[in-house]
């Protein structure tokens, strides 16, 4: 099969499936003597992706942790974000830097999170991450109490918009708590600590056959945006990227 036939397939393939979609689904949509080798399959995405580029359409084609989906661009993700009339989860400055810890040092313990953080992580925050399908569980400290030791997840690769790690920015780029939810696409908040983030970029373009509930992790949206109020005042006073920094 060549590129030509294939590009539409693919894009209705993504297009119908309700989260993203990996190589080895895709190549098994297809019968024994249709299916593609990888090399072609790969060809024809990334001419795919370059269609829709050369469109200057509103919708980009996206190649994430688990797979490709399609997405509203950023600078349409404001009109889209109306279609939704259930305000999206919103989350503390100190789930953030939490999370943000987790990301960059992983693995790494609860209480490991609090040495840096300079102040106690409530067992909330690490439940929430956990529910959320961000973190998760990947063993435990050979030391007295065994306690857990936490990674991220696909999911977070996923709904942060990356495909893997090492689209991170190196630490040594980053010189406060606030640049690194920059460049997580967090929030950067302009009072202090942030109560209150909502999620409002990155859109799916079939939210019919998403999973588009605020409290379901596959939801795909990629940029948060602060709504800030003070929750744990001793946070602000933490440099959390130099104590982080200052351990490797």
């Amino acid at each position: 099969m060549d590129v030509k036939t294939l590009k539409p397939i693919l894009e209705s393939l993504i297009m119908a499936s309700a989260k993203p979609i990996s190589i080895d689904r895709i190549l098994s949509c297809f019968s024994e003597k249709e299916v593609p080798d990888k090399k072609t399959l790969r060809g024809a995405l990334k001419q795919l992706a370059e269609d829709y580029t050369k469109l200057k359409s509103s919708v980009e084609l996206k190649e994430v942790s688990s797979g490709y989906r399609f997405q509203v661009r950023k600078e349409y993700s404001s009109w889209a974000a109306k279609l939704w009339e259930e305000k999206p989860a919103r989350y503390s400055r100190a789930l953030l830097e939490t999370l943000s810890l987790v990301a960059y040092k992983q693995p790494i313990s609860r209480g490991e999170i609090e040495k840096i953080r300079g102040v106690s992580v409530s067992t909330q925050i690490m439940k929430t991450l956990i529910e959320r399908e961000w973190v998760h569980i990947v063993g435990h400290r050979d030391v007295p109490g065994r306690p857990a030791i936490y990674a991220t997840t696909k999911e977070f690769l996923d709904y942060f918009n990356l495909s893997s790690l090492e689209e991170l920015p190196p630490l040594a780029e980053i010189k406060d708590i606030d640049k690194i939810n920059g460049e997580l696409d967090l929030p950067e908040p302009a009072n202090g600590d942030s109560e209150n983030v909502q999620a409002t970029d990155g859109q799916p373009v079939n939210p019919s056959a998403s999973e588009t509930s605020a409290d379901d992790a596959s939801v795909t949206v990629v940029n948060l945006e602060a709504d800030v109020e003070s929750e744990d005042k001793n946070s602000d006073k933490v440099d959390v990227a130099e104590a982080m920094t200052a351990e490797h």
